[in-house]
This record gives C-alpha cells, sequence and structure tokens, in this order.
C-alpha cells in the first residue's frame, strides 16, 4: 500500500495588520520551515504535528510514504496570493511526481481549517479541490484539522473525513494525525465512503471560552465523545471556529462521518442542538490590563507559584504580532517586582540589544511596530541567544523554534523582558529556560498567548489571569467590523436571541 502525505497550515485572521507572505512559512516560530519531499518524513517525524502521527502508524504497517510538502506559519493576516499560489502548486506538483512513479491508494493531509488567501475565503476548500481535479472524486482522503477550524460545506464535500484535534491547548495534534491515518486506512479496506452530513451553529465563540480544559467546552466534548459512540459514527468532526474570518463560514461547524444518511444526520444534529442549548455558557469576559495588574502584584506578595498573566488580545497564535506593549507599561507603572515577559516580536530592538552586549545600557522604541505604539524604555542587557531551542512543553514537545537574535533584557527594577526578531506565542517553558530563566522562579510571568500557555504553565502557576490590553485579537469579536458574515449568526453567545 503507499499513501501519500503532506500539510499546508494557516490560521488567518481577516483584521491583522499584518498579512502572511511566502517569507512567514519559510521562517516559523515554534514549527519546522517549509518541507520538501525529501525532507518531509525524517523532520516531521520527532515533531509533534498531525503529519508526525500519520507518519508513525504508516511505518508501523509497512506502508510505503510517497511524501508531498508541508508548511505552516504563525496566525496573522490572510495568506498573500503569492504565497498560496507557490505552495498550492508545490504540493500539486508533489502528488502529480507521486503519481508519476506508481499508483496511490490514499492521502493524508494536515491541514488547518481556518485558512483565508487573498482570492480565496476557503482557502483549503480551494486546496482540496486542485486535489481533487488530479486524482479525482474517488480517490480516498482524510485530513486532520485545528478545532479552530472554520470547516466549510466543501471541505466536508471533498474530504472522506476530517479529524480535528480533541484539546484546546492541542496537546493531541499528533493523535489526531494517526487517528486521521487510522481512517483513510479503514476507508481504503471498505471501499465505498462513509455518508456524510454537515451543520453549523448560529453563534461565535470568543477564543477564551473555547478551551477544552474546563467547562463549558470540556463538558461539550464529553457529550461529542459520548453522540458519536451512541450513534455508530466513524468520525464526528467538531469546529469551535476562528472568530476573526470575515467570511459566509466562520464559525462553529460539526460533520458527521457514518455508516447511512440517517446515522450521520442524526448525530451531527444531536451536537448541533446541544450547542446551542448551552450557548449562553460561552458568555465569558477578561480583566482589563490595570486591573488584572493589581491582582497579580497583590497575589504575588504572598503566593509561593507564580502568578501567570495572558495577554490574549496581542495572541500570536490569534494574528496578533506579538509586539504590543500595553501590558508591559502597565507592569512598569505599578512597579512589579519579579515580573518577566515574553515575548516582544521586535526585530530591531533584538539586534540593538545584541550590538551593544552583554551588561550594556541602552534607550529602546520597544516593540509598537505593528501598532506606532512602541514604549520608550531604558534596557540593561543581562543574557543573549540565538533564538534557537526545542520545545519541552505538552503541546509542542521536538518541535523546532528558530526565533533569531533573542535577548533577555530589564526594563524597570523589577521587570524584564524577553525581546526576539520572529514572533511566537508564549505555549512552552523552554522559551524562557533556553536563555535561562526558569518559570517556576518568577513571580509574576506575563505571556503573549489566549489559552495555549495554559498545557505548560498552568500546572506551576498559583492562579491564572487572563487580560485585555489593546491587540488585534480582541477577546469580544463582536467588536470587529465584520462585513461579509452570514446571515443570523450571533457576534456574542445569547446576543439577539
Amino acid at each position: 500500500m503507499r499513501i501519500a502525505i503532506g500539510g499546508f497550515q494557516h490560521e488567518s485572521h481577516s483584521f491583522a495588520p499584518r498579512p502572511t507572505g511566502w517569507r512567514e512559512f519559510l521562517q516559523p516560530g515554534g514549527f519546522p520551515p517549509l518541507q520538501r519531499p525529501a525532507t518531509l518524513v525524517e523532520t516531521l517525524r520527532p515533531t509533534s504535528v498531525p503529519c508526525a502521527g500519520a507518519i508513525a502508524v504508516a511505518e508501523e504497517q509497512g506502508i510505503e510514504i510517497a511524501p508531498l510538502t508541508w508548511s505552516f506559519a504563525n496566525p496573522a493576516g490572510p495568506v498573500t496570493a503569492e504565497a498560496f499560489e507557490r505552495i498550492a502548486a508545490l504540493m500539486v506538483a508533489a502528488l502529480s511526481d507521486a503519481l508519476q512513479a506508481g499508483p496511490l491508494d490514499g492521502i493524508f493531509l494536515e491541514l488547518h481549517g481556518a485558512m483565508v488567501a487573498e482570492g480565496f475565503d476557503d482557502a483549503e476548500g480551494e486546496l482540496l479541490r486542485r486535489i481533487r481535479a488530479v486524482v479525482g472524486p474517488e480517490m480516498p482522503l482524510t485530513a486532520s484539522l485545528d478545532p479552530h477550524a472554520n470547516m466549510t460545506a466543501q471541505m466536508v464535500a471533498l474530504a472522506d473525513a476530517l479529524v480535528p484535534y480533541r484539546t484546546y491547548p492541542h496537546i493531541d495534534m499528533k493523535p489526531a494525525g494517526a487517528q486521521a491515518m487510522r481512517l483513510l486506512l479503514e476507508r481504503i479496506r471498505r471501499g465505498r465512503a462513509w455518508a456524510k452530513s454537515f451543520r453549523q451553529v448560529d453563534f461565535l465563540i470568543p477564543l477564551g471560552m473555547q478551551c477544552t480544559m474546563v467547562p463549558p467546552m470540556s463538558e461539550v466534548l464529553e457529550e461529542r465523545a459520548r453522540l458519536a459512540e451512541t450513534h455508530g459514527a466513524a468520525e464526528l468532526a467538531f469546529c469551535f471556529g476562528f472568530p476573526y474570518a470575515d467570511f459566509p463560514g466562520c464559525g462553529v461547524a460539526i460533520a458527521a462521518f457514518a455508516e447511512d444518511q440517517d446515522a450521520a444526520d442524526a448525530v451531527a444534529t444531536a451536537l448541533q442542538s446541544h450547542m446551542h442549548a448551552r450557548e449562553a455558557e460561552f458568555a465569558g469576559a477578561v480583566v482589563p490590563a490595570a486591573e488584572g495588574v493589581a491582582q497579580a502584584i497583590g497575589l504575588a506578595r504572598g503566593a509561593s507559584r507564580p502568578v501567570v498573566m495572558a495577554d490574549t488580545q496581542d495572541n500570536p497564535g490569534g494574528g496578533g504580532h506579538g509586539d504590543t506593549t500595553g501590558l508591559l507599561a502597565e507592569l512598569i507603572r505599578q512597579d512589579a517586582q519579579g515580573a518577566v515577559l515574553g515575548l516582544i516580536n521586535d526585530a530591531e530592538s533584538a539586534a540593538a540589544c545584541h550590538s551593544a552586549g552583554v551588561g550594556a545600557t541602552l534607550s529602546l522604541a520597544l516593540g509598537g511596530k505593528s501598532d506606532g505604539a512602541p514604549l520608550a524604555v531604558t534596557a540593561t542587557v543581562e543574557r543573549l541567544s540565538d533564538g534557537r531551542f526545542t520545545c519541552t512543553g505538552p503541546m509542542g514537545r521536538g518541535n523546532p523554534a528558530d526565533l533569531g537574535p533573542t535577548a533577555l533584557i530589564r526594563v524597570a527594577p523589577g521587570v524584564r523582558v524577553i525581546v526576539v526578531t520572529r514572533k511566537m506565542q508564549a505555549l512552552d517553558q523552554a522559551l524562557f529556560t533556553h536563555i535561562g530563566l526558569r518559570p517556576s522562579e518568577q513571580k509574576i510571568i506575563a505571556l503573549k498567548s489566549s489559552v495555549h500557555f495554559r498545557a505548560d504553565f498552568q500546572p506551576i502557576a498559583e492562579r491564572v489571569i487572563v487580560v485585555a490590553a489593546p491587540g488585534p485579537v480582541v477577546a469580544d469579536p463582536a467588536m470587529l467590523p465584520f462585513t461579509r458574515l452570514r446571515p443570523g449568526l450571533r457576534l456574542r453567545p445569547g446576543a439577539n436571541r
């Protein structure tokens, strides 16, 4: 048996300050760079990405792998036409080469599901259309998805099964890829496709309320598993949606893959009804930055563990540039002690620190490159690194990171900052340990993240405080200037009912 394996991942924020171009796929923080067929398997095998799970299943069963291409870029604005066309062309060309080398029995793809490209609102749907144009409608094809996918009817129609991760923070990327590969093998053995059913939910869920570590989402995932087992579904794909994409397909969606149409329709409708019944539970709020810092300072005085703050609205994992300084300014203003903020994405400041050297004091216009609001600081350079390390946490373990020249600087008596050249969401303690900081020994840790940080930082935290400082990944999506969402979609859970 011979299976093609490839991937193309991006989560696109329609209102983010910067688009995502070709270069961003060549140097993504916290993930491998773009891979061609010759390097895909060896590079991805030791990582946490879904393709690693698919590769493991294939190799365990003695299946020949026909590698395609794989690419990932950190969330930001929509993918440029150039980047999308180049990467899609590489994928299709590799598929053509694989077919020229011999017959294929199936295709596994690692997709995100929330990619918007210039010219294609449903970029994954367009990629699948192009692949189907090459291999035809009968070729078995499954894909893994990020649960933040804005899953569309076109994506469901063009795949035999879609398998979203079950967790947020995403600690099961590799298992999801393995499950999608197992379903692909089952689809090949059965010789026919499953019946499919697609449903959408009528409200957007704020990013912070999508966390599967706590109710209500943890309980919804339990119900999803129960319904899938009760109805005998091969897969009940539940996607939380990425509520920053301005197109009609944005939002929560469900796809059922089952033995017959009645079963697929029944289980999809049951989960949709469950979500609508719990709608009000998904409304959530965050703390203003000034209030959150005051809370953190008070808690830290008597705490034996770090107080962890999440700067949710500048989350690089949601499309933020990772360089706003509202929370940092508040830490300085309130004279926080034992505080460290990670990360500020500012190549110019990082380069200046490296030029100055350890021990130097210099003036910086720190951050603010995306919003035009840098923070003037006098910085003392405490440590420098090349920004290269391997992630160690539950979500990214084994993934290579290359953030470019990196500096640990002190910008106030009690406040330090890690400054990097390329952005990465602060989801892994290795961001701190690689430059000589032990997170467990800090009093206050401020992180550019919404939810992913919880996998590696919540276990060491005295308390977690999610704060709202200025940034594009707004905690309340209803604040965004949407113009193209489908009629009837509620921007806040429970609104307009």
